[in-house]
Formats: structure tokens, sequence, C-alpha cells
């Protein structure tokens, strides 16, 4: 049963499953015995024992009762800088460069560091994991499974974090990483009772915090299940701030025995709530709160029944409304292939019409740069969105997925780019596009390109070949093609300017070096192009014969097409 438990990617579909299996007795069962033959581990201030079963492996944390835990949120950049501690580096982002957590618990963890790695050593066997904890063990035990997280790849059973009573040990910026993979996110499942006297204590200020993973709210007659941060920190919040329910300590076994035999309570008349405007989302959470607030037993003076369920409800709404919305690569994968066909299209008219697309675009002279417009719209957007996406995701999950998507954001790179460079220098008064008009995420996929080409190695050195159909290697060549035309326009009217000379006779290298390693369109060589005008200007002052050389005999350009010129 434990081996079906690990391949649930999503944790409000796991918690079904787990409450109404064996696993949650089981664990409770772990966390509850006094076995002899289970010898407990002993650490400073920190205690742990291991049972394993023929199907499962149950790691259980136990604290000190004298553990005094603070509030205080420490960053991890702290403990990295401060502690020499780095292990949660693989959680960080470009958009989430650290986060806190509380430093109580983490400290638990530091001072038997070592002691954990030898834990972890020992349990990376083929048996599913279940990691938990009862109360601040809990906490601890949260911790200890996203340090598992870092070697956690796709083809490796996942461990289950299951926590009883656990306060929260992270901000919002911890569970922003967590959550950035629904692998990973579904790891982790706390059962919660309202009336946990423990929750009181150790979260006075539970705004600092921010739960993730999936949460099981339960009283003694019934349970409610959510997922969405915003919804259980606010059943946090109001529970914490509800004194009718006292301070109690809840059995937790008979709390598990109830939800094995009923996940969701369905028998409550939903006293206190008025249900005349009610919608049917707002209904079943107000079913789930008597549940798990045990609204048969008592009212709660301070908890407002119906104004709690519509704020979960508006909660939940956006919830939905964002996972419906969540940028999904492959799905819009298609639609982008129709629009990159339709620029081949749009390419291949423009040549036969003796003008580049990229000069024909610029001009705008026909309806076909116009109908072209949307689909550059759209690739913009779609490669914007995919970049962010990589950039949120921790750094080992971000390294694959921009990996598989290299070479189409490449294609993209340099079949779209030069059109919005053409619209920039189509103002007329625009200068240095490089430097203040590229959107960030054209460097980015340049960036990808180039870490990817130095990982592997792999050069194309003098490589010929033909290269009739293909797009120009630097998307920028048009950028530093329009600055330069620029620059002749100065030469003109200084006559002699020697910084120019020199900007134009590197921009003359750069040229000659791309055809060189035939990595440049030779759409540039047709009549009505850009470059073409530049040389006209140019060639008078050209400082590099070997290019003069080239572009003085119009054949050299069908030879470079064809891959058969030699460059010297």
């Amino acid at each position: 049963m434990g081996c079906y438990l690990l391949t649930f990617n999503s944790g409000i579909v796991q918690a079904p499953f787990v409450t109404s299996s064996s696993l949650l007795s089981k664990t409770w069962d772990a966390i509850s015995s006094r076995d002899e033959d289970v010898v407990p581990h002993g650490g400073r201030g920190l205690f742990w024992k291991v049972r394993e079963e023929s199907d499962l492996t149950i790691v259980v944390f136990e604290v000190r009762n004298d553990f005094d835990p603070q509030q205080k949120l420490v960053s991890s950049s702290y403990l990295k800088e401060n502690n020499n501690f780095h292990r949660f580096e693989f959680l960080c982002t470009k958009k989430i460069p650290e986060f806190s957590v509380n430093e109580s618990a983490v400290s638990l963890v530091i001072d038997n560091l070592e002691k954990l790695d030898e834990l972890k050593s020992k349990i990376n066997s083929s048996h599913p994991l279940i990691v938990t904890g009862h109360g601040v063990g809990g906490a601890i035990a949260s911790l200890f499974t996203v340090l598992l997280l870092d070697s956690i790849g796709s083809g490796k059973k996942r461990p289950l974090c299951i926590t009883f009573g656990s306060p929260l040990v992270g901000d919002k910026r911890l569970q922003q990483a967590i959550s950035r993979s629904s692998t990973w996110s579904s790891c982790f499942l706390h059962v919660v009772s309202c009336k946990d006297s423990l929750l009181k204590k150790l979260n006075p200020h539970p705004s600092a915090y921010m739960p993730f993973g999936t949460f099981i709210f339960c009283s003694d007659t019934g349970s409610s299940c959510f997922e969405n941060p915003e919804s259980v920190l606010e059943l946090l919040v109001s529970s914490i701030n509800d004194q009718s329910q006292g301070f109690e300590v809840p059995d937790y076994g008979k709390l598990v025995q109830n939800l094995n035999r009923k996940a969701i309570c369905r028998d409550f008349n939903l006293q206190g709530m008025n249900l005349t405007h009610s919608t049917s989302l707002n209904a079943s959470i107000g079913l789930q709160l008597c549940a798990a607030l045990d609204m048969q037993k008592q009212q709660h003076q301070n908890i407002d029944i119906t104004a709690l369920a519509t704020k979960l409800e508006e909660l939940e709404n956006k919830f939905m409304s964002q996972k419906k919305e969540k940028f999904d690569p492959s799905k819009k994968l298609n639609i982008m292939k129709i629009d990159m066909a339709n620029f081949e299209l749009y390419k291949k008219l423009c040549k036969s019409q003796g003008i580049g697309y990229y000069d024909c675009f610029k001009k705008e002279a026909s309806t076909d740069d116009q109908d072209v417009i949307p689909s550059q719209k759209r690739l913009r957007n779609y490669w914007s969105d995919m970049v962010e996406e990589a950039e949120m995701k921790p750094q080992t999950e971000a390294a694959a997925f921009r990996t598989r998507w290299l070479f189409a954001g490449t294609n993209y790179r340099r079949m779209v780019e030069p059109l919005y460079i053409a619209e920039y220098y189509a103002k007329g008064l625009c200068k240095d596009y490089e430097a203040k008009g590229r959107s960030r995420h054209y460097a980015v996929l340049e960036k990808w390109l180039e870490e990817d080409k130095k990982q592997k190695a792999d050069s194309n050195g003098n490589t010929r070949k033909n290269v009739e159909s293909i797009l120009t290697f630097d998307s920028c060549f048009w950028a530093k093609l329009e600055e330069a035309l620029l620059l002749c326009g100065q030469l003109e009217n200084l006559k002699e300017n020697k910084e120019v000379e020199g900007k134009l006779l590197e921009f003359e290298k750069y040229v000659y070096e791309s055809l060189k390693r035939y990595e440049v369109s030779p759409e540039i060589f047709l009549k009505g192009s850009s470059y073409m005008s530049w040389w006209n200007k140019y060639k008078g002052s050209a400082g590099n014969h070997r290019l003069a050389s080239f572009m003085n005999n119009p054949q050299h350009f069908d030879q470079y097409t064809e891959g058969t010129y030699f460059f010297p």
C-alpha cells in the first residue's frame, strides 16, 4: 500500500487515500509506541527512532520536553553566512533568492546535522518512507523532509512527511519555494486539531509564517482538508484566536481512528449559518468547518462561521483560478508551433520579393507585415512566461526545464527578436537597443544557450554548410547593424572621428567572424537589406581587407549560401 502512496502529485488527492488506508494509523502508532526493540537515537535536544516494516520505513522525531521554541524567523542567507549551513540552497531561485525558517527548529537540525546525515544514508533504500513527529517533533520532521528533497529525482520514491499538531516552520517565501513543485508540495500532510493548545503557544504571531503542503483539520466528529495556504492560514489564525476552545491536548490517536472511518462528515446541521444566498462551494465549506471545528458540541464564541466560510470561499476561488491560469508550456507548445510556422511563411514571402523579413517588417509596406503581429505578440508572451516559470523553479528542476526547451527557445529568439529590433529603430530616435530596449527574456534565453555550449564543450568552429534557410545566430545582429548605420552618419558629418572609426572597425570584424562561422543568414545580401545599405556607405572606409575582398564579388554570396566559400 505504501508504494501507491508515493505516486500522487497532488496532496488534496493523496490525503483521502492516506486517511482511508492504514498508513495514518501506522504512523501514529509509531509515534506513540514505546517498543523496546526500536532503539531511539539521541542528539542535542532531539531524539528519533526508525521503525522498519516489510513494505514501509517510518522515522519519528521527538524533541525534549524542556525545549523552548523561539518565534524568531531567520533567513537562509543568514544561516549560510553565519552558520555555514548550505543545505537549503537548492530551494532558492532568482525570484526567491532566500526565505526564512523558525530559528529554534532549524538550530536543532544544524546541531544534529552530522547524525541526521547518517540517518539519511541509512534510510535511502527501496522502501517507501514516512517521516513524522508530534508537536515540535513534527516541525523537525518537516525540515528533515526538506533536506531529503534535494536528492529526490524523477525516478526515486518520494518521502511523505505526516505531522500531528505541528507548528509552522517558515515564511511565505519558503512556502512559495516548495509549492513551485507539485511533487515537493505533495510530500507534506499535516493533521491538526483546532483545539490544540500547542498551536496557540507556539504561533502567537502566525501571520509571519505561511503553511505548505496539505492540512487536515479534524475534530472528534469530522474533518476538513485544504491545500490552499491562504485558507489554511485563515483557519489557523481563527482557531488560535478562538478562546472559547480553551487549552487542550487533543487525543490524536482517537482522531486518527475517526479519520480512518470517515474522512469528510456529512451529518451536520449548519448551526449559526445563513444559507439563504449561499453558493454550493460556500455550503460545502461551511459543512466542512462544522465537522473540523466540532460545531455539534459547542458554539465558537469568537468565530463567525458564516463570515469564515465566505472568506474561505473567496480564497478557494482565487486559488482555483490561479491553478487554472498557471503557465503550462507543454499545453501551449503546439499553438506556438503554428505561430512559428506563420513566421516561416512570412520569411519566405519576403525573400521572394527580394527583401529579408527584417527589412520588410521594418518598412511595414504591406498587409502581410501586419498579419504577422498577432503571432509575434503571442510568441513573446509565451516565452516571457516560460522564462519566468523556469526562474521560479528550484535550481535542480530549472536546469532540466530549460534544457528541455532550449532548442525551441533558441529558434524563437533568432526568428522573433529581430522584429522587435526593427520596431525599436523604426522610431528613428532610438539607440542602444541591447542596453535599453531588449526584453530580459531574450537575454536569459541567450544565456541558457551559452551555458549549454560550455557544458557540452561544443564549438561550431569553421564548419561550412549550406546556410540558405538558417536564422542568424546572434539575434542582436540587427541591433548592432542599426548602430553601425547610425555611426556611418556620424562619420560623414565629422569627417575624422577616431572613436566612431574604432566602433565601425569593431563591427566590421564582428561581421567577418560571424560570416566565417557561417552564422549569418544570406538574406543580408539581398539588394534591399539594411546590411547592404550599411556596406555601401562604409566600404570606402573599410579597414578589414578580408571583408572587403568577400563583399566586392557578388558571386561570393552564392558560394557562402552553398557553404563552398573558404574564408582566409
